[in-house]
């Protein structure tokens, strides 16, 4: 494959990719922004401050307020005083958060399985290639 080849690889890859991302993240059962899901798979890895989630959410603090007091008003984050600072909040998911996540996770997945029923198996060992190679090809940021 020449490099101009590649390239068109690459503009398709992340032309399908893109188009996947945005119909799964609006798959979950629609109850949920898909920011609002977002912050909830950020604190599902792990205890995080507001301001941690808005730089790793790439968003103004301001803008991770509402979606947190949104987020806390639905009772599936909470918000506990920092042991170390009183001054810092540090945000968890609440047990209904952990639910709420896991059933828009099973949701998504149920969506992109449905879209697989009319492939082969053969093309569905092609998928698993493709996601291995995909899954090294963002490792390598």
């Amino acid at each position: 494959m020449n490099a101009a080849e590649r390239r068109r690889l690459a503009v398709d890859l992340r032309s399908v990719c893109m188009r996947i991302s945005r119909r799964v993240r609006f798959s979950g059962g629609g109850v949920l922004p898909p920011h609002q899901v977002s912050v909830l798979s950020k604190l599902d890895q792990q205890i995080r401050t507001p301001r941690e989630l808005a730089e790793i959410e790439c968003v103004s603090a301001p803008s991770m307020t509402r979606t947190v007091n949104a987020l806390v008003e639905q009772g599936f984050v909470r918000r506990d005083a920092d042991p170390d600072d009183g001054r810092q909040v540090r945000l968890q998911l609440t047990p209904e958060g952990r639910k709420k996540l896991a059933g828009i996770r099973r949701s998504r997945d149920e969506w992109v399985h449905a879209r697989m029923r009319d492939i082969s198996d053969e093309e569905c060992e092609v998928l698993r290639q493709a996601a291995d190679i995909l899954e090294r090809v963002v490792s390598n940021t």
